[in-house]
């Protein structure tokens, strides 16, 4: 069996042969750390990007098989987005910088970590209508010119790209088409708290951006598969939990933008895309079923190292419908082997259960060493494998 092969079978719940040793790429950190070391080229840390040749270098020198983060990627948010701005800077290096939602933000060089949000360029209906809503106005721009990850190379979609998403047959490793969001990108440019006032103040004008963005997800789907293209599976992303619940209320979500997520994945379904996975952080439990209910199926990741969130009681309150993706402690690379044993034994029983693969939660981290990682895979493979 191929490795796509094996992905289908394994979130079909069917016999496979091998289990895939799946990642969600580095933090460029990480990468840097290990080109110093001698273990990746200085060219392969600066330029890894999800599906890049850099990627797909460093992973198979690590021993996974792909990244799940692997997509077909159209243009989703603000275009054109702000420019990236410094507006001010001080003694000490912390600069006040307008990014590229038009949020106006804390950074310092040489730090790394979320930038402190201190004003926004959205304020309400008279921003949106002036200049933001305009900003997601679809075009074939937006997918025609998205690169594609054609084995070791990226390619437009317009340039060459196309033969390669209709592979489908002779594709061995899986490909997703990634949707946008529904949620995540709007909380993104709007700020958490003027978002939490407009579902009290203005809920007339939030549907209407959620509406918006939605369609314009929609539309760009629907174009990217018409022209014939072949996808493993649709990959959203929303990020719009914390570590107590989600950041919205789950009655406006249900509501609101569950109709949408239905809309989007019907269309999927209705060009043979059955797999339907959601990258949201935080913990997600009151959310899930307005998930599932909705026809997104696959949750990634399943966040173990802060509060041990597993597959296994989502799997006993939801039963085979969910599937899941990540749930692998990756805290575990910065220890010693025994740790990565233990670590990959606790996960058999999950694996055990079907329609669940293991991968390091969100990027690995630069305490990641990287003869731990490599033990990983290989342990995985030994374990799992053929």
């Amino acid at each position: 069996m191929t490795l796509r092969e094996n992905v289908h079978a394994i979130l079909h719940y069917k016999n496979y042969q091998t289990l895939p040793v799946v990642h969600f790429g580095f933090w460029p950190e990480t990468l840097l750390k290990w080109a110093d070391e001698g273990h990746i080229s200085r060219k392969e840390a600066e330029s890894w990007t999800d599906c890049s040749e850099a990627d797909i270098s460093i992973g198979q020198k690590l021993g996974f098989d792909f990244n799940w983060g692997q997509t077909y990627s159209p243009q989703y948010r603000l275009a054109p987005p702000f420019p990236h701005t410094i507006l001010e800077e001080q003694d000490d290096g912390t600069m006040k910088v307008l990014n590229s939602d038009g949020v106006i933000v804390m950074e310092k060089r040489g730090v790394v970590s979320i930038p402190t949000e201190v004003d926004h360029y959205f304020k309400g209906r008279k921003e949106w209508d002036e200049g933001f809503r305009e900003k997601f106005a679809y075009s074939e721009k937006r997918y025609l010119e998205a690169l594609v990850p054609a084995k070791n190379r990226m390619l437009p979609l317009n340039k060459g790209g196309m033969a390669y998403l209709k592979e489908t047959d002779s594709r061995e490793t899986p490909l997703g088409l990634h949707a946008g969001s529904l949620l995540g990108y709007i909380r993104n440019f709007i700020g958490l708290e003027n978002l939490s006032y407009l579902t009290i103040d203005d809920p007339e004008l939030l549907q209407e951006i959620i509406d918006t963005v939605a369609n314009l997800s929609y539309r760009i789907i629907e174009s990217v598969l018409k022209t014939g293209a072949s996808f493993d599976y649709l990959h959203f992303w929303e990020d719009i939990c914390f570590k107590n619940g989600p950041l919205v209320n789950p009655i406006l979500f249900a509501q609101s933008i569950g109709p949408h997520y239905r809309k989007i994945t019907g269309l999927a379904a209705s060009y043979g895309i059955d797999i339907v996975s959601v990258d949201c952080d935080g913990m997600i439990d009151k959310l899930l079923p307005i998930w599932l209910e909705n026809g997104v199926n696959t949750m990634f990741p399943i966040e173990v190292g802060t509060w041990e969130a597993s597959i296994a009681p989502w799997r006993e309150q939801y039963g085979r419908d969910l599937r899941g993706v990540g749930g692998m402690n990756k805290t575990m690379f910065s220890r010693d082997y025994s740790a990565i044993e233990l670590e990959v034994e606790r996960l058999k029983p999950l694996v055990d259960l079907g329609g669940y693969i293991p991968c390091p939660d969100h990027r690995i981290a630069p305490d990641a060493k990287w003869e731990n990682v490599q033990y990983y895979c290989e342990l995985m493979r030994k374990t799992f494998g053929a």
